[in-house]
């Protein structure tokens, strides 16, 4: 797993890896992490296709999915010390 390219963003930090013909797309938030998998076979133009795909409306719901996660593990964490 090769790193190839990682994008600027004010919340996340954000890669794109490159293994057994997927890229990876790794975004975080903290100590969160959200990773999606994509065939090199499912996109036309490679690395610039992965670009395309995380515009703005996709990155809010990555935004949002933080939220929850953070709270899911706040409420769990609770639980568990009290």
């Amino acid at each position: 797993m090769r790193i190839i390219a990682e994008l600027p963003h004010p919340e996340f930090k954000i890669s794109i890896l490159n293994m057994n013909n997927k890229f990876i797309v790794k975004i975080e938030q903290g100590n969160l992490e959200q990773t999606y998998k994509i065939a090199e076979s499912d996109l036309l133009d490679g690395v610039n296709s992965v670009f395309e795909l995380l515009d703005e409306e996709f990155l809010k719901t990555v935004s949002a999915r933080f939220t929850e996660m953070r709270k899911d593990y706040k409420e769990t964490f609770y639980r568990y010390n009290y």
